[in-house]
């Protein structure tokens, strides 16, 4: 059995590799220049069974090429191509060109449903990334020691609501919410970098005492998926890093959607939210 791994940046990549040769998946990497991290090389060569390609962005025919080459019929994205990489770092060969001048509107979605068809008519079919990793998807319930207390709570509702209003449009999966109010909202630069700015932004109002009796400087992190979430690319994932970028904002909760993130380094994160008082709580999705 072979399986093709388009492999972006983090750890997602690795997990999956592990996963699939565990189950006894032959595995042809498509390890991406501008993103992949090089230790995906020492993996290949301490393994006969994974190989290895290095592409730049946009090498939408060499992708099919190479996954021909190696007789892939089934494929998988993994780790996450930066959204401003998405939108400036692109050099497109004639047939990714092709596509984007068809594409509605360039959102992430729109771009990758679209590869995902062109590989489709190519015999390649591109299988949901938690197919290899489901052991790693958040749970119902409460995840750490500490329980939200009610205005986290308040806060989580609250946030919710907002963050699926902005998933749906394909801007961002993360707001961070204090009092029921919206801090920041993430866009193209990623769920730690606007937990970051709303540290930031709580920092700048300490000496502003207006503010801090207005707006309470206790942020809540609401995460979603999606409201069409198509679990073949940028499903939500929440790692170390994310619960590091909280600790650095002050942020005391997180909120996910159960059965539908990835939690990455279960044991250390909660072991870390946990020493840091962290409330982490995975809810379940509305119908």
């Amino acid at each position: 059995m072979k399986l093709g791994l388009i492999a972006g940046n983090g750890r997602f990549p690795f997990l999956l590799l592990d996963a699939a040769r565990a189950q006894g998946f032959a595995v042809t990497v498509a390890a991406i220049r501008e993103e992949t991290d090089p230790e995906i090389n020492h993996r290949a060569a301490s393994d006969e069974h994974i190989s290895v390609y290095w592409l730049s962005l946009g090498e939408l025919s060499r992708l099919i090429e190479v996954f021909h080459k190696e007789g892939v019929t089934m494929a998988v994205m993994a780790g996450q191509v930066k959204h401003k990489q998405i939108f400036s770092s692109i050099r497109p060969d004639w047939r990714l060109a092709k596509l984007l001048l068809n594409l509605r509107t360039r959102n992430t979605d729109m771009l990758l449903g679209a590869v995902a068809k062109v590989l489709g008519d190519e015999g390649i079919e591109l299988i949901s990334s938690t197919a290899f990793l489901e052991p790693l998807l958040a749970m119902e319930g409460v995840l750490t020691e500490r329980r939200p207390d009610a205005e986290e709570r308040k806060n989580i509702e609250y946030g919710m609501g907002v963050a699926r209003s902005v998933a749906g449009f394909d801007i961002g999966q993360t707001v961070v919410v204090a009092a029921q109010a919206c801090v920041a909202v993430e866009a193209m630069e990623g769920t730690d970098a606007a937990i970051e700015r709303a540290g930031e932004l709580m920092r700048s109002l300490e000496e502003d005492e207006a503010a801090v009796t207005t707006l309470q400087r206790r942020l809540t992190v609401v995460k979603v998926a999606k409201p069409k979430q198509d679990m073949r690319f940028d499903v939500p994932v929440i790692g170390m890093r994310t619960v590091e970028a909280m600790v650095r904002a002050g942020a005391s909760c997180l909120s996910v959607e159960a059965g539908r993130t990835l939690l990455f380094d279960r044991e250390a994160l909660i072991d870390k939210a946990d020493r840091a008082g962290i409330a982490i709580v995975a809810s379940p999705r509305p119908y």
